[in-house]
């Protein structure tokens, strides 16, 4: 009974870890939906190159890094970096590992998906103006060092961890260390030419295939059910089948909300803003999934598509050009849901609001100075935005010498 139990847990795992990776597909063709065709080999680019520096940087520092067993002072991991850190521990293979009982590969392979999540979020909102080599540099080094450290305060029994700071699937984690860094590199960079204008209107820049964002996202809200579903670590049929149910609701919820505060505010009936009412709601619930009821979740995930309305707006009003709306997403929608778990579901209370606020503010503070500290250098060194002329050209055809879409010509951009 215990080895089918272990097997059991360890196929469900290997499953939530395929769905997971699906997410980076998702991620890429939302990108490139939503921003424009001379930008889209760029965009996809910068996606391949991150799930694939991501895993392999993963292995050689970031996952003991971030289940380091013993910290300095208790913030720092008493480890800082190993060549070969992935050392199969005894048993590692048939006895269990972790809380839910699993092989230590499939533990590494699970949380390295989410590692490289944290750089994806950065990409769309960098999208179609930051130098391909500059932005390399930052992954490296934030999915390197960065996220293993903040995560290694919660999921890595740090010190958020002692404290009873709570996040079940990483919407600060996750998104937020993800948003604090798009948020910074965003105002280093500079909007899109044209995206404000000098008489202070705000200039539409559309994305070329809203078919294929649409597609993303529902990779994406597909990919969450592993997301989440896998955050259980094991294959516990009623915990399980909770997150799936409140994971689903908010996603719903959320979509639902950003489409009629949308509509009530524009009158008009935004596909975009739907689509990334979806992902607030996802991120929304993704702290407390599994803890929160059915009304729980539907009414987070009902706040977060509202906030990404009002997130969109602020931007634009604030002249940061975000051109996916990834920062309203992950991390003010990744934001309200850390918050929620001190509101709704069975933490609810003050002393735990305050532990979910102190988590927010530690890690936003660590990420913000860490994130400005490598693109402020980058900027002043080898520069991080590409001239005028590629952009207005498109990065597609200076930085990578072809085009997405050859058949349709230059003029379609």
């Amino acid at each position: 009974m215990e080895s089918t139990l272990f097997t059991v847990n360890n196929v469900w795992m290997m499953i939530c870890t395929a769905l997971v990776f699906l997410m980076h597909l998702g991620f890429s063709l939302l990108e490139i939906g939503l921003t424009r065709q001379k930008n889209s080999i760029n965009i996809l680019f910068k996606n391949v190159f991150i799930i694939s520096i991501g895993m392999v940087l993963y292995a050689l520092v970031g996952f003991n890094l971030m289940y380091p067993g013993s910290f300095i002072s208790g913030v720092l991991p008493d480890y800082f970096i190993d060549l070969f850190g992935l050392t199969l521990p005894e048993n590692g293979l048939t006895a269990e590992y972790a809380d839910g009982g699993y092989t230590y590969w499939t533990d590494f392979l699970f949380q390295g998906m989410f590692a490289a999540t944290a750089a994806t979020i950065v990409s769309g909102a960098v999208a179609e103006r930051i130098k391909l080599g500059s932005f390399m540099i930052f992954t490296i080094i934030y999915v390197g060092i960065v996220y293993p450290i903040t995560g290694s305060w919660k999921w890595g029994a740090g010190w958020l961890d002692e404290l009873g700071f709570y996040d079940f699937a990483g919407s600060t984690l996750v998104h937020s260390v993800g948003g604090w860094a798009a948020l910074v590199a965003v105002w280093l960079l500079g909007a899109r030419i044209g995206k404000f204008k000098k008489n202070g209107s705000i200039g539409v820049i559309p994305g070329h295939n809203i078919p294929l964002a649409t597609a993303g996202v529902f990779l994406l809200w597909l990919g969450w059910f592993g997301f989440n579903g896998g955050s259980v670590l094991s294959a516990d049929p009623g915990k399980t089948s909770l997150v799936l149910v409140t994971t689903c609701l908010a996603a719903a919820s959320g979509g639902l909300s950003a489409f009629l505060v949308s509509l009530l505010k524009y009158k008009q009936y935004d596909l975009s803003m739907f689509l990334n009412g979806i992902l607030g709601g996802l991120v929304g619930i993704t702290a407390g999934a599994d803890i929160m009821s059915v009304t729980d979740s539907i009414i987070i995930g009902f706040i977060a598509g509202t906030l990404i309305v009002l997130g969109v707006g602020l931007l634009d009003k604030l002249k940061l050009d975000d051109p996916v709306g990834a920062i309203a997403v992950h991390l003010i929608c990744g934001v309200w849901g850390t918050l929620a778990v001190g509101i709704f579901g069975d933490l609810a209370g003050w002393n735990q609001l305050g532990y979910q606020a102190i988590g927010i503010v530690s890690i936003g503070a660590f990420c913000v100075i860490s994130s400005f500290i490598i693109i402020k250098t980058l900027k002043s060194t080898i520069g991080i935005r590409v001239s005028e002329i590629e952009e207005q050209e498109g990065l597609d055809i200076h930085e990578h010498g072809m085009d997405a879409y050859p058949d349709f010509g230059l003029n379609q951009h």
